[in-house]
């Protein structure tokens, strides 16, 4: 049955993807010039992170900060949504989730799921091989552009917290789940929330 989930997923996954692009384009394009038009630099963020089974691969979002961000003042970590490395238009695009729509272009190369695990970047919190048996688990499927962890806590809790919930999706999943996880999603982008913790906002 589980099997049979999968395949289900990966044609949602696959349709959807193809779907959204189409009828969001209009929505990407205007988001794109007005990050263009406020701020120096690209419109895409493009990073290396941890998919299935920790193969790297490069996620794409739309950028919300400085070029470069990474590299100054506290590198990863964004304590609140008033971090001066935010653009100005950056910071409405992550209160919203609206720079996740870019992964749409990663569901359909088949790197992500529209639900899963985030993917963390190689390095931070920990590398791959860091992570110990019961935490791997959360490596199974593929990262998602929203999951359980995303719509119980977000980044209200620490990395290791947040795993656990990504361990109770992969052992929960089947495709009813998903679809409940992407409803409450929907919820969250209507009515934002902070998403911030005050010693971890890795997003």
């Amino acid at each position: 049955m589980r099997k049979i989930n999968l395949i289900i997923k990966r044609l949602i996954d696959f349709f959807g993807s193809l779907l959204g692009l189409i009828i969001l384009s209009p929505i990407l394009i205007i988001i794109a010039i007005l990050i263009k038009a406020t701020s120096k630099g690209p419109v895409f963020f493009k990073q290396e992170r941890l998919g299935k089974n920790g193969k790297v691969f490069k996620i794409i979002k739309f950028r919300t900060m400085v070029v470069n961000a990474e590299k100054i003042g506290s590198g990863l970590f964004l304590k609140s949504e008033n971090d001066n490395r935010i653009t100005k238009i950056g910071k409405f695009l992550r209160a919203t989730s609206l720079d996740e729509l870019p992964q749409l272009i990663n569901v359909l190369l088949g790197q992500m799921s529209l639900v899963g695990p985030r993917p963390p970047v190689p390095y931070h919190p920990y590398k791959y091989e860091d992570y110990n048996e019961f935490q791997r688990k959360r490596f199974l499927m593929k990262p998602g552009m929203t999951g359980l962890a995303q719509v119980k806590v977000r980044n209200s809790v620490s990395w290791d917290e947040r795993i656990r919930y990504d361990v109770e999706y992969i052992e929960k999943f089947n495709i009813l789940f998903d679809f409940s996880i992407l409803f409450k999603t929907f919820l969250k982008v209507v009515k934002p929330e902070s998403i911030y913790l005050q010693d971890n906002a890795q997003k």
